[in-house]
């Protein structure tokens, strides 16, 4: 029974972990930014470098030390991604893709590289085929802000059934044993 305890609290984590992606929804003909923060990690742009990558590998951006890179930078990238320099202290590497495709739906990674330390993290972007934006452009977290809350608490509530349960059949047996 311990180990179908552990086996759920695995699961909840994995699936929490799973929803930790950003996913951004562009549309076809428009500009979306691709957000990247150095903040949540307690880094500094000057003692790292960030790679952008699109979901075959090819190079976007690199920002290497707070300088932007674009030296073999793949063709459909060239003159459709920027940075925001004036950002980077704050902790701010997106990028910014401009004159959507479909071609661009699918997930671009950021490594964040500094020499004891290295990070991948993952931004999916879909694309809308519709040429007119109904608003503004939102990451899915965005739309859904309570959805990792429901899956954190549907996961604790389902380990604390599991572990009172074990607990009440392990008492009965205990009690039973002693009559």
């Amino acid at each position: 029974m311990i180990i179908g305890c552990c086996f759920i609290f695995v699961i909840a984590l994995l699936i929490n972990k799973a929803s930790l992606d950003v996913t951004v929804v562009g549309f076809t003909g428009s500009s979306i930014v691709l957000p990247c923060s150095l903040a949540k990690h307690g880094l500094k742009i000057q003692d790292i470098s960030v790679l952008w990558r699109d979901k075959d590998n090819v190079k976007i951006y690199d920002l290497i030390k707070g300088k932007a890179s674009v030296e073999k930078q793949g063709p459909q990238y060239k003159n459709r991604a920027e940075t925001f320099p004036h950002e980077y202290e704050r902790g701010n590497c997106s990028i910014k893709l401009i004159n959507l495709t479909q071609a661009d739906e699918g997930d671009f990674s950021y490594f964040i590289i500094q020499s004891s330390y290295s990070k991948q993290e993952i931004v999916r972007l879909f694309i809308n085929e519709s040429t007119v934006e109904t608003g503004n452009q939102s990451t899915k977290e965005e739309n859904q802000p309570h959805k990792r809350t429901i899956v954190i608490c549907i996961c604790i509530v389902l380990f604390i059934v599991t572990v009172t349960a074990c607990f009440i059949i392990w008492r009965k047996k205990v009690k039973s044993s002693l009559m």
